[in-house]
């Protein structure tokens, strides 16, 4: 009995790897979150899907879990990757839990994930060390989110902030911007990139300046730079400090 944790990256099925390809076509029930079950649709038409909103990620993968255990060939799919504010740890955390799902055999396919197919429409922002940040704050405590970022502003950290904004969180890119000004000039190159992979994507290099007052959503990966982060030809370029160029 097998149950598939799938990483389908930002959305086109030209992102998705050939092995989480391979193993949505072979899967007989796909399950997963409603925006990212729809993306797929066009692309495996002829599968059962079992789809939930924000906030029913528990009750979803319990319904996989009891499916798989039926020995269904089912997958939970998570756009990038399924291990990086994925599914695969409540999962793994919810079979420990769950009698009838303790033979149910886990198997976690990786997909590219928004930081990277994000930078690379941008340039090559992480070329160097950087943190990765998620700015909501429905499983993390707001202090934690605000400890973490001033961390990584005082290691001179490239950030990747996902998650930046929202209706109820509309001042907490500010706050995260607010933050790195106290470790970082105003001129320091950022960037902005929508909908990755998918129809109205968009992308933009600004200012940390800029930044703190450009509107984000859900659908934004954001990429704050640090003291080295440069605009090159139009891209976003952090060096990784090759003494020959």
């Amino acid at each position: 009995m097998s149950l598939y944790v799938v990483g389908i990256g930002p959305g086109r099925i030209e992102g998705m790897t050939l092995e989480a390809k391979k193993i949505l076509e072979k899967c007989d029930l796909i399950a997963g979150y409603t925006v990212y079950t729809e993306l797929l649709r066009p692309y495996f038409p002829a599968k059962d899907y079992y789809s939930t909103p924000m906030k029913q990620e528990t009750e979803r993968c319990r319904w996989a879990l009891t499916r798989a255990a039926r020995g269904q060939e089912t997958a939970v799919v998570c756009s990038g990757d399924c291990g990086i504010y994925g599914m695969a740890g409540l999962l793994l955390q919810l079979q420990a839990a769950m009698e009838e799902a303790k033979d149910v055999e886990i198997h976690i396919i990786p997909g590219v994930t928004a930081a990277s197919s994000g930078a690379a429409l941008l340039g090559a922002p992480l070329a160097h060390d950087f943190a990765v940040v998620s700015l909501s704050d429905l499983l993390t405590p707001y202090e934690t989110i605000q400890k973490r970022i001033r961390c990584a502003a005082m290691g001179d950290l490239v950030i990747c902030l996902y998650n930046p904004s929202s209706k109820k969180r509309a001042g907490y890119l500010k706050m995260a911007c607010d933050i790195v000004l106290e470790y970082q000039k105003p001129e320091t190159i950022c960037g902005c990139v929508r909908n990755i992979g998918r129809e109205r994507e968009s992308v933009q290099i600004l200012s940390l300046a800029q930044l703190r007052d450009t509107p984000a959503d859900m659908f934004t990966t954001v990429y704050i730079g640090n003291s080295t982060t440069r605009e090159i030809a139009g891209r976003m370029v952090t060096p990784r400090g090759y003494k020959d160029v």
